[in-house]
């Protein structure tokens, strides 16, 4: 029999001590073949002392500050069949390894995400999240959604390229192009902290233009000066 694939869940982080331990707790409670890295970019507080300790024993790495930077360092460390990269505020339905297995029967799939919720259960989450889906069934997806590929995928796209921004749709461009993928059901919960502060209009509006912008050419560096800051 075929063994069960191993996913190695990615984790670019940078000052996460608030979360960190919350999150690898989380990690460990999921069903499935998993392994953690987590990339730091250079945390200032006890970021990488905290993973390093942990009870999951997390492969736990130092990479160049830079989200893309990071998330490549991971993959070069990981030995999965399935890289799946996560954001530090995100958490994966307790699913997920079971969907990510349905989904890799199918030989043509290459990747994807899952389908994603926002935190907080209220009104403002439950928009940000339709808008979002309604995105999604145009084949536009972002890293908050938790991207995965196979091994064999990501290689062949070159991994995520060292932009400011837009990294993330840089790359689910690419995998669109290259062949079939599959957004996942969860749904995936991430956090809405970036976007409470803006309301919903100047959210919708920041994704809009500054994803149209990229597409018009303008340089990764002068969009990453508009891009929301909020933390």
């Amino acid at each position: 029999m075929t063994p069960a694939p191993l996913v190695s869940v990615i984790v670019p982080v940078l000052d996460e001590e608030r979360t960190i331990s919350e999150l690898l707790d989380h990690l460990a409670s999921l069903p499935g073949r998993w392994e953690t890295i987590i990339a730091d970019g250079g945390s200032r507080d006890r970021t990488f002392a905290l993973a390093a300790a942990h009870p999951q024993r997390p492969t736990v790495l130092k990479a160049p500050r830079g989200r893309a930077a990071q998330m490549n360092a991971g993959a070069a460390a990981a030995t999965g069949d399935v890289l799946l990269f996560l954001h530090a505020d995100s958490r994966l339905p307790a699913g997920a390894y079971a969907s990510l297995t349905d989904a890799l029967r199918d030989p043509r799939v290459l990747g994807g995400n899952f389908r994603l919720r926002f935190d907080g259960g209220d009104r403002f989450s439950a928009l940000l999240g339709g808008w979002y889906a309604l995105q999604r069934r145009l084949g536009v997806y972002y890293g908050d959604s938790t991207l995965w590929l196979t091994r064999s995928a990501f290689e062949a796209l070159d991994g995520f390229r060292t932009l400011p921004i837009m990294e993330d749709y840089d790359l689910v461009r690419r995998l669109e192009r290259a062949g079939r993928t599959a957004c996942l059901p969860g749904p995936a919960l991430t956090s809405a902290r970036r976007w409470r502060a803006l309301g919903l209009a100047r959210t919708v509006a920041s994704w809009v233009v500054i994803r149209w912008l990229f597409l018009a050419g303008i340089s990764p560096d002068r969009l990453a000066r508009l891009y929301p800051t909020v933390r």
